[in-house]
């Protein structure tokens, strides 16, 4: 028979699910719901707020039921490369373009992997690149600068 432990850090993400959840309905108190063919303003958050809860409580029900092992170190070279990679888009993009500014961050977050190799890098990043110009530029036609005033263009 296996002994029933307790996980504190199941324990702690149940509680921010159900506390996010929580934020989202009172958000939803007094606004108008609606139905589900004609949603009111108060309708998603309101849903929403009853699925956090509910994985909230699935987290903490399987946090009693399953043995776990202990958590291993924090991984901060990928916290370091792949948190500030949006910030980096956010504050290039407009001044060097959609191009340049995909490269560089790809580039940049590409980096939270220890295995990865520059020159493995630069072509990943590289079809990155021209995957997303292919696709967001051409084929969906959204209207954004290729290449940026920072660059002269």
């Amino acid at each position: 028979m296996k002994s029933l432990s307790f996980s504190s850090r199941d324990l702690i993400c149940g509680l921010l699910f159900i506390a996010a959840g929580l934020v989202f309905a009172i958000q939803a108190y007094g606004l108008e719901l609606g139905t589900a063919f004609r949603m009111g303003p108060g309708y998603f958050p309101l849903v929403l707020a009853g699925i956090l809860i509910v994985l909230g409580i699935i987290v903490i029900i399987q946090g009693t039921q399953l043995e776990h092992e202990p958590m291993g170190p924090i991984a901060w070279r990928g916290i370091l490369f792949i948190l500030p990679a949006p910030i980096i888009f956010g504050l290039t993009v407009r001044g060097l373009g959609f191009v340049p500014s995909l490269f560089i961050t790809a580039l940049w977050a590409a980096f939270a992997s220890v295995k990865m190799k520059p020159g493995m890098a630069l072509i990943l990043v590289s079809g990155l690149t021209l995957f997303s110009v292919i696709v967001f530029s051409y084929a969906l036609g959204l209207p954004f600068r290729r290449f940026g005033p920072w660059l002269g263009q």
